[in-house]
This record gives C-alpha cells, structure tokens and sequence, in this order.
C-alpha cells in the first residue's frame, strides 16, 4: 500500500503571509518522506467538515501547481474537481498542462460536484443532480479523449467540440490517470467501471459492500475489477493515534484490497510530523 497526502486545510498559524511558504515546506516534506502522491480539494470555500466558509481557501489547479514546483516525485491531483466548475475542455487543458510541467505526474481525479452554497455564493454553473451526472459521463469521455490524443469532434447532449486538440499531450505513462471519487451505487460506481482508473472511498461498514458492487458494474460491463485502482480516505492523527494504530488501520484497508490510503495530516503545517511518517509509518505500510 501507497500513502497519499490530502491537504484540505490552509488556516495555518501567520495567515495568508506566509501560507505560500509553508505549503512550500509542507509539499517538499511530504515529497522527501515518500508519500506517494498529493491531493487538495477543489472547493473555493472551505467546506464544513473542516470549518467555517470563510476560513482560508486556495483554488485547487493554481495550488497544484505551485505543489508541483516544490516536488519531484508525488503524484498530483484534486479529490476531487466538481465537474461542474470548468468546460471539460478547458478542464482536460489544465490537467495536461500541470501533468507536462510536473513531469508526468497528474491525475484527473472529478466528482459530480456537490457544494450548492459556494456555487450560489460566486455564481459558479450548479445544474441538477441529473444532468450533472450527465455532463460527468460526458467530461469523462471528452477528457479521455483529449488525454489520448484523439482529435474527433464530440457531440455531446451538453457539450460540443468541433476540434478536440491538446497540445502538448500528456507524460504520464501509459496515459494519464482519471480517479472518480464517490460511492453512489447506481451512478457513480458504474460510471468508475467504464471510465475510470481509480476509485476513491471513504472507510466504514459499508465499504467492502461498495466494492462489491463496483465489481458487480465491472461484471456488466466487460471491464476487469482488478485493473481499477482503489484509495481510500483516511484520517492521520498523530496526537490521538500512534503510529502502531495507523499501521494497523491501514493493513485491514489493505486485506480489502486497497492499495493507496489517502487522508489529510491534522496540524499538516508542523512537518515535523511528517518525519514519522517517513521513518515509521510508510515503510511499514508500503510492506503490507
């Protein structure tokens, strides 16, 4: 198993003046320490598992950027951009474009969307639950066909493009990665059988039953469940966890064939904690 880190949070001590130094620390020691890959929300406020709207709030492709300046090695993505935010074209153009400038290091991670507050509040495009899954399943198509060079029009029921060209093409190999994340049984898992790389679940008593009926979607469709790429959200909290429990969390996510756990660090901005993870913790859980 893989840790990823996920950076939900950016109400640090010292506010703005200093937030861009820190994520800067905070990237390149999670980089040094080997978690695998990097994430950030895509929401532009803060979302109210974490706090308040008003607490501190990066834009998700601007920050991934700057991430990718001060890495070398983690992959990058959002858990994950609400679909709705950005036309799928221009939306396949910015992932290509952090994916050439980090190396080959993006993913497309894409959700249908949720936050009706701050959609309202800055006027961002919010439609139906029913036709944001469907401009979900066309975004998928229309950035699987930009990411792999493929420059026939797309008529889509709400997106049309006459010419579909991404130059420079991507570095990820063998293509770059697209993560769903949800658990929607009817929709959203289905939609990660015929589309998708990567799922993206949150633990519980319900999780192994989502599997299963991701496999099911699988079954349906012709697609291999093995080839699909299973994270999960974890939360890293070394003040009410040691490390021992982390290891052992994580090992029954693993014997349920999770091979990325995912999860925001409390108190991210003390890197010092972040040396653990690199000495006790991911060598551990890279050997389960």
């Amino acid at each position: 198993m893989k840790l990823g880190l996920h950076i939900s949070n950016f109400t640090w001590p010292d506010g703005a003046p200093r937030l861009a130094s820190v994520l800067a620390d905070v990237a390149s020691a999670a980089d040094e320490a080997g978690f695998e890959r990097i994430s950030v929300m895509d929401h532009v406020w803060q979302i109210g598992v974490n706090g308040p709207p008003e607490m501190d709030m990066l834009e998700a492709y601007t920050a991934l950027g700057f991430i990718a300046a001060h890495t070398s090695t983690a992959k990058l993505l959002t858990l994950v951009t609400g679909v709705s935010y950005r036309d799928p074209g221009l939306l396949a153009k910015a992932v290509t474009t952090l994916d050439v400038l980090s190396g080959g290091r993006a993913i497309l991670g894409i959700g249908a969307a949720w936050n009706e507050e701050e959609s309202k509040g800055l006027g961002l495009f919010f439609p139906s639950t029913k036709e944001r899954f469907e401009r979900l399943e066309e975004t998928l198509r229309i950035c699987r066909q930009m990411f792999d060079g493929d420059e026939t029009a797309f008529e889509g029921k709400h997106y049309q493009l006459g010419r579909v060209l991404n130059v420079p093409a991507p570095l990820a190999k063998p293509r770059l990665p697209i993560l769903i994340g949800g658990g929607g049984e009817k929709k959203t898992l289905r939609l990660v059988a015929q589309y998708a790389d990567a799922t993206n679940l949150f633990p519980g008593p319900e999780v192994q039953h989502k599997l299963d009926v991701l496999k099911a979607h699988c079954d349906d469709v012709g697609r291999d469940y093995d080839e699909i790429e299973k994270t999960v959200m974890y939360r890293f909290d070394l003040s009410a966890q040691t490390p021992g429990q982390i290891i052992e969390d994580l090992s029954g996510l693993a014997k349920l064939g999770f091979t990325v756990g995912h999860g925001g660090v409390r108190n991210v901005y003390d890197t010092n904690q972040l040396e653990i993870f690199r000495k006790e913790i991911i060598p551990a859980v890279e050997a389960l």
